[in-house]
């Protein structure tokens, strides 16, 4: 029987990750002993006939009225672990804009809302957390930022590195992705190797995110705690209530 922790993004999860100098080396084999060993001690499982939750990205723009009363649809029929506020302006007063629009529909729901990359727009705006787009460069300054109670993920790419310096500074979740190329992408996609891998000895829980197909998702449920959704609901032809009730038929 395959053991698993249990995960939330609501509260910080203990940190068992030890990294010492066979992280810089990248002796997988040394690290994941310690961790397992850790992670061993902390007794918390996840049964198997638990699913990963859902967890939707905003679009990078959207008309606030409209949004709001899809989200707000959305937010009442399905089970939503987190929405993250993604904003293609760099203007603080459009995000604050946003944040406080989605803060008020995410809130009166009891789901937190975190904002990408901006630390101050969030406390500001009493969101409740942070998700970082660039691995663990600015998550000791973040999370000295905000409350200890605050939400600081990191995306660390297809980057076992880069996800296990995040979990040791700090952070809460770690997501890895896009799951297939893009032409916009940058690095290879993120490979099921490495969620497997996480799921099996790291505590921090993992987030996949970017370009999950439907045939992906059923692949994925296994061996993630979470899978960010935003482009492949919100960018359909079909209304996102429709799209995300078939992702969710396929986590079973």
């Amino acid at each position: 029987v395959k053991r698993r922790r249990s995960a939330t993004i609501h509260f910080k999860s203990t940190q068992t990750i030890v990294l010492f100098a066979q992280l810089a080396l990248n002796n997988w084999t040394a690290c994941a002993t310690k961790v397992t060993r850790l992670r061993s001690m902390t007794g918390r499982v996840m049964s198997n006939n638990e699913q990963p939750r859902i967890y939707l990205i905003t679009p990078p723009q959207f008309e606030l009225s409209s949004f709001s009363n899809d989200l707000s649809g959305l937010l009442d029929t399905f089970d939503i672990a987190c929405v993250r506020l993604r904003c293609a302006s760099e203007e603080a007063d459009d995000i604050g804009r946003a944040a406080d629009h989605l803060r008020e529909v995410c809130h009166a729901r009891e789901v937190p809302l975190v904002v990408e990359n901006h630390g101050k727009i969030a406390v500001t705006h009493g969101l409740d957390g942070v998700h970082l787009t660039d691995g663990a460069r600015q998550l000791r300054y973040i999370r000295e930022m905000l409350a200890n109670e605050a939400i600081v993920g990191s995306y660390c790419e297809n980057s076992r590195h880069s996800g296990l310096t995040a979990g040791e500074a700090g952070a809460d979740y770690v997501s890895f992705g896009p799951m297939v190329e893009t032409p916009l992408s940058t690095t290879q996609p993120a490979d099921l190797d490495t969620f497997s891998w996480w799921s099996d000895v790291i505590e921090v829980p993992v987030v996949a995110e970017g370009s999950i197909s439907l045939e992906m998702i059923e692949k994925l449920a296994p061996i993630t705690d979470f899978i960010a959704l935003g482009t492949e609901i919100f960018a359909s032809a079909d209304a996102p209530a429709k799209v995300l009730s078939a992702y969710i038929e396929r986590i079973g």
